[in-house]
């Protein structure tokens, strides 16, 4: 399988970037849309300083950390990071948001997992990366399984929501399930 390396961190409408210092006053905002919030993370929902943005996706050896950014004008449109990875086992796991309301459902996180999927596989050479999504995460969900993510699992009312329990949904993709899904 040939890869352009001069491609490596762009696709055909978003690139993947290192933090800028001006990204955490956009990320600051974003943290005002409770729906940003409840679907990027299991945690509780509460908005986060400039300082906290700013230090999101700091070096660490066990994370690969990228804004998104539209390659056509170089704006923010959100992150993707392979997280808590195991060296040792050649696997790490995905997460990925997208910031503004008007930018989802435009393809950009499809694209942004292909970009990601490529650096961990081949750049990282990661042989399993996996997430967990919240089960009401419908549009998630669909773009995991369209980057081909299976089902692997899910834990049971892991997530309580506005008086509701919620399954979270256990999702993998093993390299040689990558590399046969390109050719």
């Amino acid at each position: 399988m040939k890869m352009n390396h001069s491609r490596l961190f762009t696709g055909d409408r978003i690139k993947l970037t290192a933090v800028r210092e001006e990204d955490a006053d956009i990320m600051a905002e974003w943290g005002d849309d409770a729906e940003y919030l409840r679907n990027v993370d299991t945690d509780i929902a509460l908005p986060r300083t400039r300082e906290q943005m700013a230090a999101e996706g700091s070096p660490d050896s066990r994370q690969a950390y990228f804004r998104l950014r539209r390659a056509e004008d170089d704006r923010l449109i959100g992150f993707v990071a392979i997280h808590s990875i195991e060296w040792n086992n050649r696997a790490g796991l995905l997460a990925i948001g997208i910031g503004d309301a008007a930018d989802r459902g435009q393809g950009y996180g499809t694209e942004a997992l292909g970009l990601i999927l490529r650096f961990a596989f081949h750049e990282l050479n990661l042989d399993r990366v996996g997430l967990e999504v919240i089960d009401y995460n419908q549009a998630g969900i669909r773009s995991y399984e369209k980057a081909g993510f299976r089902l692997e699992g899910r834990k049971r009312a892991a997530v309580y929501r506005d008086g509701k329990r919620h399954d979270l949904i256990v999702m993998g993709i093993l390299r040689t399930e990558w590399e046969a899904a390109l050719t």
